[in-house]
């Protein structure tokens, strides 16, 4: 049986500097948990308690398990490999004292940190992206924070795309698959970003097949993408403006997407994210009906 979760982004608790304040870590567990959700992900270093007595107290009075952590390097660049296996290992440290050895390190590239890429997120060209050497350095650096998690605490890492970062359309994933080992690093496939970066969902869950082990539920708005282009908005402003709408309401086909889950016998979890900006909306209604849409998909 699939198992459904959410994730403090959903709340505006996100891995940017930004203006505003997300609400704390009490007042998002217990939302998540009264709008039917079984897990969550850890949220950026600091959100939640750092303790693992304290975590391990915090989620177990909410009824919720931990699936991962966020851990964001700018793996383009070399001299920032080993600070990015530091913090990875230190965030995995957490989850496995925590009592979580199951949870992935969710790793992604240090995303809003490159101005063109967060500038033109959604309608990246071949030209922003990286060299063949700096692909290289891509990849070694991913390679380097799984091998180092996966030694010392026999966890999973997991890669995520992100719009405003180096790998963001369906041909950087593709390309970041085929420089990497398998058996070492994975793939988070985040539904809604996958769409805004050009891709279709669909097509990626059927491609990627055994290499997915984490999952991202996230709607995708082509109406406020296209604004996007007409705009010039860059990623946070399309945030902003609802670009990861409620689920069922965007573009992403979740009723195939189900149905390939459940044909491939696929029995852990699925991740609901609904990026907000700290403050923006009414995150607990919003996943109140993102649940009411999955439970009518048989989740």
């Amino acid at each position: 049986m699939i198992k459904v979760a959410n994730a403090p982004c959903s709340w505006g608790a996100l891995e940017f500097e930004l203006e505003g304040k997300s609400l704390g870590y009490q007042q998002v567990l217990a939302e998540m948990a009264e709008t039917g959700y079984a897990g969550t992900e850890l949220g950026d270093w600091g959100f939640m308690p750092t303790d693992p007595q304290q975590l391990r107290q915090v989620l177990s009075e909410k009824k919720l398990e931990l699936l991962g952590a966020f851990v964001p390097v700018a793996l383009a660049k070399q001299e920032t490999h080993d600070a990015g296996v530091k913090l990875a290992l230190k965030t995995a440290k957490l989850m496995f004292d925590a009592g979580y050895k199951n949870a992935f390190i969710v790793l992604a590239d240090e995303n809003g940190s490159v101005e063109e890429r967060t500038q033109n997120a959604g309608r990246i060209t071949p030209k922003m992206g990286l060299s063949d050497a700096q692909w290289k350095t891509f990849a070694a650096g991913g390679e380097k924070v799984a091998r180092a998690v996966n030694d010392q605490f026999g966890m999973r890492t997991v890669f995520h795309h992100h719009c405003g970062g180096y790998v963001e359309t369906p041909d950087e994933v593709a390309k970041l698959m085929e420089l990497t080992d398998p058996s070492l690093l994975g793939l988070c496939l985040d539904m809604g970003h996958y769409a805004f970066g050009g891709g279709d969902p669909v097509r990626a869950l059927e491609k990627y097949d055994s290499r997915i082990w984490h999952v991202h539920f996230k709607d995708y708005s082509e109406q406020v993408g296209e604004e996007a282009k007409e705009n010039g908005y860059d990623y946070f402003k399309s945030v902003e403006k609802g670009v990861f709408c409620e689920l069922g309401k965007g573009s992403v086909d979740f009723k195939s997407i189900v149905e390939i889950l459940n044909n491939r016998g696929y029995q852990d979890w699925i991740v609901v994210e609904q990026d907000v900006l700290p403050g923006m909306g009414n995150p607990k209604q919003c996943a109140a009906n993102n649940r009411k849409f999955l439970k009518s998909l048989g989740l």
